[in-house]
């Protein structure tokens, strides 16, 4: 929505301008102060009160009176000796008597300047006695004054639309002013870039949905907006498949907010809209939205490295427990083993990467993603510590059932798999360059560091291997990394198999 949004929620009355040059001024600003003291003035009510209020005018007769409707997009009031009639210029001509073809150029030059243009148009003699309960514009009314109100667009509205526009984002606006002023707003701010906007009338367009979202590929701004059609916009612009956000600050913008996948309301919109907004600007500032997409983008794509790392333990704890009661061998390592190996491989360097900066754009199928990358990784580290458990004590000539060299062997096996887990974390941090790659080696000097330290090494029953126990430790790691290397680069190119596949039938 435009107003509040792209521009700022103030409006400044500029000027009344008279149509006849013998009209009296001072009438007409009256009338038009007394029509914009309806109980809930808008936006525009409320500049023009403040600007004629600073004039000296006040509050006058008024016998009776009907309020503006979004619907018939004009307000009216009867003062006794004539009924004054104020809104849309275009709208309210339409249903009067007359040629009034100059005065909608001479809006329409005022509207190309970004100007909010209404008209004053008056009727003399007593109101129809259905005046409030059934009101409809007198046909022999005549124009006497046009108002011109402006909006201050919000300093940070460009840069905001050309940062949407560059991560592919689509914007549109869609406003209940004329679609001229909207429209040169919308080249103020450069809306599409280079390319002139395209508006259009909302009167003009089809109800039916289809029809309405073949005709928005093709529109850019929007004005003479309902609030039904708002709603419209949305659902159409979901039959086109796409994702929709809507940001309002009024009364007027709640059902299309409520349709949308993604409703934002400023800090100063009306209560029922921000009651139905998801996400609410406090301080107003549209520039904030795409801080707000970041941090969307920043928890949806660290979520999927985080859920990579835990998934693939998963499975590989999965297997590995099956693997043991299948074949009967001992545990390949002990608790203390996995508590070391998960804190540096998964644990800690979790936390780091939810926290960490990542705008990568959201791309759908991350339950897919996730699982490709950890039945592969889960499998491969689980056939490498389970072969590692079968052959080694034949190598090494251990007796598992001695206490000593089943330790030595858990111990070799924890090797391995902390191995593996910085290949995984190495993969999952990618790319590799700056903090990430920094991040892989810290944590796979910490690990070996600790080993090193007697306190740690007993407290983790780990151990330094030398001679032969460490020529087959890195025999078993190896042959490790080759099946890891393996497992995921083989699941990979079926994945692109099957994507070639998909494309092909397209």
């Amino acid at each position: 929505d435009k107003t509040g949004t792209i521009t700022e929620p103030g409006i400044m009355l500029n000027r009344v301008e008279a149509l006849d040059a013998e009209a009296d001024m001072r009438s007409i600003k009256q009338a038009l102060f007394d029509l914009s003291n309806e109980g809930q003035p808008n936006g525009t009510g409320q500049a023009v009160l403040a600007g004629l209020d600073e004039q000296g005018f006040s509050a006058g007769r008024v016998d009776a009176r009907v309020p503006f409707s979004s619907a018939r997009k004009w307000s009216s009031i009867f003062d006794g000796s004539a009924v004054w009639t104020m809104g849309a210029p275009e709208v309210m001509v339409s249903q009067m008597d007359g040629d009034y073809a100059d005065i909608l150029r001479k809006v329409d030059e005022y509207a190309k300047d970004g100007n909010r243009v209404l008209l004053i148009a008056r009727h003399g003699g007593a109101a129809p006695a259905d005046y409030e309960s059934e009101p409809s514009l007198d046909r022999s009314s005549r124009p006497v004054a046009l108002v011109l109100c402006s909006e201050h667009i919000r300093s940070d509205a460009e840069s905001t639309l050309r940062w949407f526009r560059e991560q592919g984002v689509r914007c549109r606006i869609i406003s209940g002013d004329n679609p001229v002023t909207v429209g040169a707003i919308a080249r103020k701010v450069r809306l599409t870039g280079d390319r002139e906007p395209r508006f259009m009338d909302a009167r003009e367009l089809p109800e039916d949905i289809d029809e309405l979202a073949e005709v928005l590929d093709n529109v850019d701004v929007l004005g003479r907006v309902l609030p039904n059609q708002k709603k419209a916009v949305v659902q159409a612009l979901h039959r086109n498949g796409h994702v929709v956000a809507m940001t309002g600050d009024g009364v007027n913008d709640a059902l299309a907010l409520k349709e949308a996948d993604l409703g934002i309301a400023m800090g100063n919109a009306a209560p029922a809209t921000n009651a139905i907004a998801q996400v609410v600007l406090v301080d107003s500032k549209f520039s904030h939205l795409p801080d707000v997409v970041a941090r969307g983008r920043q928890v949806m794509a660290n979520m999927e490295r985080v859920a990579s790392l835990f998934l693939v333990k998963t499975v590989y704890s999965a297997l590995i427990s099956l693997g043991v009661v299948l074949t009967q061998i001992p545990f390949p390592y002990l608790p203390r083993h996995i508590t070391y190996i998960g804190g540096l491989t998964i644990g800690v360097p979790a936390f780091i990467l939810a926290l960490a900066p990542n705008t990568r754009r959201y791309i759908p199928g991350f339950l897919k993603r996730v699982v490709r990358f950890a039945l592969p990784g889960g499998i491969a580290v689980a056939l490498s510590i389970l072969l590692s458990t079968w052959l080694l004590p034949g190598i090494m000539h251990w007796d598992v059932s001695n206490a000593a060299d089943l330790a030595q062997l858990r111990a070799l096996n924890a090797i391995v798999l902390f191995v593996l887990g910085i290949l995984v974390l190495a993969r999952v941090a990618r790319p590799l360059v700056g903090w990430r790659g920094l991040m892989v080696l810290a944590f796979a000097a910490i690990g070996a560091l600790g080993v090193a330290i007697p306190f740690v090494r007993r407290f983790f029953a780990l151990i330094v291997p030398r001679g032969s126990t460490l020529m087959a430790t890195l025999i078993m790691i190896a042959v490790a990394v080759a099946i890891f290397l393996v497992c995921v680069g083989t699941a990979r190119v079926l994945s692109m198999r099957k994507q070639a596949g998909k494309t092909e039938k397209i």
